[in-house]
Formats: structure tokens, C-alpha cells, sequence
């Protein structure tokens, strides 16, 4: 175990820790080829060894006769959930490396688990399990032939088809120009024009434990949520907090009023998107929701679905209509309260609010900036970049209460704040992966022109050359195009940066 103590260092410690490992271990294995002197040899195969070797958790089963029950884990689970995010993330960097079977075997298994598993371990198990699925070694078994090559295949063989196949060659319509089989082969369900009609494919529904969240990207009927009435009871009970709400006047009644909207939206058995929409309690004064905030959570850090409901029920309505700075009460609850929900402060509040309708203002982006550092690692600020600029709507979903939707888009809108809150993540040493910086040359391509004289445009193109440099190599010409079409005080540093590269 003590050979593999600097490589854990680096996962835990280190800004860039799929790069740096990748060198730890080739260096390793480099001097574990030239000697065979060591006891305990470091290859690919004795880390997955490592990771996935069984150990022993006592769980307290609350039983009388037995309080500690043994429970039968595997080696990573035990480690912090941002290490074992970045392990997952370096073995599908470098999946090439291990076995694939192995690897697949390992994604499986921890999110078989997925119950307690930290959002961040799920979604690079599941990136490790796409990388490692069988299509994708098909295509680089597929695109590995030369064909460019020039050299003759000798051997009839070779280029003969297998007996399975050659009835199928002479096909009049093959699926594949390159395998010879006809779409009925495969089925009428995977290729029917029919299926552009089929609702039920495109319609998914995400079932979050009793809650009815609003999550926009998913084709959820909010509407049939809504409509259904509540007892008479319950509207007036809801009623009644709404005029409170409205007339919340000091900190003492906010602890009152917060403690029974919780009850009436956990205890009473109803569904809190439809009560907090009778509610408003968006509409209490700044003072009273930070109070309202810190009295709302359910006690559990790990659920999703109430807290995205407290922020995008009391905070995010006030944000997403800032023109002036925000609160500093308000906003210093929010932070508070984002840290011990991080998830939910992702899907409630940081997506809805940077697809603003009308772009981001300043103080909207001081808000998000504030939150992002302060509440998020630098790897996950890293991971909510790539979502925001790569990710399709099924990924980049947000949560939001129906009556809000207008105030927010599918789809970015550019503005000079926007551009100065990608140069604040740029300079908080968030590193972005490759196909993030590759959307961001993409997008600073086509709106070089509009922004020809912003020099907030200016600074984040020369903050995105200077950061990430060494992902740039092959977008100097792109990227000298776009400069040369924009008239700053940095115009020329950036084109020297560039030249650089």
C-alpha cells in the first residue's frame, strides 16, 4: 500500500490530477520494466487490484444482539468522494491503459451502489462506463485499419466476407455502406420514420422520491401536477402563509413561519412544488428569507429534491431579477446553506441563473462567482463548466418553479458579464477539460465580431489563451482570425500569446 501513497497524494492534492498521474505511473512502470527487483510491482493490473480490493465497513444496524453489522466494500468506496471522483476520471482518460472488462466491471459496481453515492463518483462512473462500453472499442477497432496506408493487403482471405455475410451482399439497401446488412436485419424499431411521432421515446418523467420537481430539459407535465386541487384545508392553510410570508416583518416570526411551511410541505404528505407555488416565499423581504433558508432544511445533506425546492423557491426568484448588488444577508445564507447542498445549488440556482433569459448582469455574475468558489472544488466547477458548454439539455437540466420558466433559456446568451465570470473561474484555477476550451474557441469564433470592441471580451480571450494553453495547439489559426477581427487594448497580447503557443 505505501508504493501507492504519492499517487493518492496527487489525486487529493493536486490542480491537474489526471495528468500528473498519468506520468506517475508511466515513470513506474518504466522502472518496474528495468528492475525486478521490487516486492510489489506497480502495472495497471495491481491498481485496479488495489481499487477494487474487498474490505470490511461495520455498520450500526441498531439490532440489540448485534450493533455492528460487517459490510463487504470495495477498497475505493472507502475514500473520499473527490478522490474517487478523479480516480474515475483518470482511469476513463486513460482506459487504454487497463483492462477493459475490468474497468466496466468496476463503474458497474459502484453504481450498483448508487444510493449513497456521491453525485460527482456517479457521473465519472457512468463517463468510465460509456468510455469502456462495447460501440466505442468497435469504432477504434474500425477507424485502426490504414486505409490511407498505400500498401497492398496480401491474401484473399482478408478481403473475402464470412459465409454469414454474404447472402446479405447483395442487399439493395444496406444500413452500413461498409457491412452489408439491410435495415429490416435490424429491426423495424431502429429504423421507422415513425419513431420522430413516437412521444413515449422522447417523454421521460424522473421520479424524485414524493416531490414534483420541474426540471427543464425533461418532458415532466408540471401542468397536470399543478392542477390537481388540493383539500380546502391545505389552500387555506397555504393561503394564510402567504399573507405571513408578505407580511413577515422580524427574524423571530421567520423561524415560526419557516418551521411550518417545512411541516406543511414534508409532513402533511403533499407535494411542496404545488404548496410552495401557493406560498410565494419568494416575496419575503431579504432579511426574512435568509432566515427563512437557514429554517427550511429537512436535515438530510444528502437529499436533492427539498433543498433545489428552498432555493428555487425563496432565492433564486430574487436573483434572477437582481439590478443592484445582492443582499449581503441573503446572499451570505445562501452560501451557507449551498455548501451543505451543493447539488441542489447546482441544479436550482447555478444553471438557472447563468441561462438567464436576458444574459447575466454584474451582479448576477458576482452572485454565481461568490457561489462557485466558495461552495464548489475546483474539480466540480470544472465538471459544471463542461455540462454548461458541452452537456445537451438531458444533461444541463435545471430546476425551477413553473411561474419562473420565462425568466430563463435553453441556451446562453452572451453578454460583457457573462465573459468576466468565465475569466473569474478561469483565474480561480479551475482547469477545463479539453472539449470545454474546444466550445469556448467555437463560440469565441462566432461572436468575435459583435464583441469587437469589449475589452471584457478582450480580457477573457487573453485569460483563455494564457490558462489554457497547452489545449490551444490546434486552434491558433481559428483563434488569430477571431483576434485580428477585434479592436481592445489587448488585442495585440493576445496575438502575441497565440503566436507563442
Amino acid at each position: 500500500m505505501e508504493a501507492w501513497v504519492p499517487l493518492f497524494d496527487i489525486f487529493m492534492n493536486s490542480p491537474t490530477p489526471e495528468i500528473e498521474a498519468s506520468l506517475w505511473l508511466q515513470q513506474c512502470f518504466n522502472a518496474t520494466t528495468l528492475s525486478s527487483s521490487t516486492t510489489t510491482p506497480i502495472t495497471a493490473s495491481s491498481f485496479l487490484s488495489l481499487l477494487t480490493k474487498p474490505c470490511n465497513l461495520f455498520v450500526d444496524d441498531s439490532s440489540f444482539s448485534s450493533p455492528l453489522t460487517p459490510k463487504r466494500i470495495m477498497f475505493i468506496e472507502t475514500l473520499p468522494g473527490m478522490v474517487q471522483s478523479r480516480v474515475l476520471s483518470f482511469l476513463a482518460l486513460e482506459n487504454e491503459r487497463f483492462n477493459g472488462k475490468e474497468l466496466s466491471k468496476l463503474a458497474r459496481s459502484l453504481l450498483s451502489e448508487s444510493q449513497g453515492l456521491d453525485f460527482w463518483v456517479k457521473k465519472a462512473a457512468r463517463d468510465l462506463l460509456d468510455r469502456v462500453s462495447e460501440p466505442n472499442h468497435v469504432n477504434k477497432w474500425i477507424s485502426g485499419f490504414s486505409l490511407e496506408s498505400g500498401e497492398e493487403v496480401v491474401g484473399q482471405e482478408f478481403e473475402s466476407l464470412p459465409d454469414w455475410l454474404k447472402d446479405m451482399d447483395a442487399g439493395n439497401d444496406p444500413l452500413l455502406y461498409w457491412l452489408p446488412l439491410s435495415a429490416a436485419d435490424c429491426g423495424p424499431r431502429f429504423y421507422n420514420d415513425s419513431l420522430e411521432n413516437d412521444e413515449s421515446l422522447f417523454s421521460q418523467v424522473e421520479e424524485n422520491g414524493e416531490n414534483g420537481l420541474k426540471e427543464v430539459g425533461d418532458e415532466i407535465e408540471m401542468d397536470r401536477v399543478l392542477n390537481v386541487p388540493l383539500e380546502p384545508e391545505i389552500e387555506n392553510m397555504a393561503a394564510s402563509l402567504r399573507d405571513r410570508v408578505i407580511n413577515l416583518e422580524s427574524s423571530f416570526k421567520a423561524v415560526a413561519l419557516g418551521n411550518e411551511i417545512r411541516e406543511l410541505c414534508l409532513d402533511k404528505g403533499m407535494d411542496p412544488f404545488q404548496v410552495l407555488c401557493l406560498i410565494e416565499p419568494w416575496k419575503a423581504e431579504d432579511e426574512a428569507a435568509s432566515v427563512l433558508i437557514s429554517h427550511l432544511s429537512s436535515g438530510d445533506e444528502d437529499e436533492l429534491a427539498w433543498p433545489s425546492q428552498v432555493l428555487c423557491s425563496i432565492v433564486l426568484p430574487k436573483f434572477l431579477v437582481l439590478e443592484e448588488p445582492a443582499s449581503r444577508l441573503l446572499l451570505t445564507s445562501t452560501i451557507e446553506y449551498s455548501k451543505l447542498h451543493q447539488r441542489a445549488a447546482v441544479h436550482a440556482l447555478l444553471f438557472p441563473l447563468v441561462l438567464r433569459k436576458e444574459g447575466i448582469n454584474n451582479p448576477i455574475c458576482d452572485v454565481i462567482t461568490r457561489i462557485l468558489r466558495e461552495c464548489l472544488h475546483p474539480a466540480h466547477v470544472s465538471a459544471f463548466c463542461q455540462t454548461l458548454l458541452c452537456g445537451g439539455e438531458d444533461e444541463r437540466r435545471f430546476i425551477l418553479l413553473p411561474c419562473h420558466e420565462y425568466l430563463v433559456s435553453k441556451e446562453l446568451v452572451w453578454t460583457d458579464s457573462l465573459f468576466n465570470l468565465l475569466h473569474n473561474i478561469l483565474n480561480h484555477n479551475v482547469h477545463l477539460t479539453q472539449d470545454s476550451v474546444d466550445r469556448l474557441v467555437y463560440h469565441v469564433r462566432n461572436i468575435a465580431e459583435r464583441f469587437s470592441k469589449s475589452l471584457k471580451f478582450g480580457n477573457f480571450v487573453l485569460c483563455l489563451v494564457t490558462k489554457c494553453s497547452s489545449l490551444l495547439n490546434s486552434h491558433k489559426n481559428v483563434l488569430t482570425e477571431a483576434v485580428e477581427c477585434t479592436n481592445t487594448l489587448v488585442t495585440k497580447s493576445i496575438l502575441l500569446r497565440i503566436t507563442s503557443l
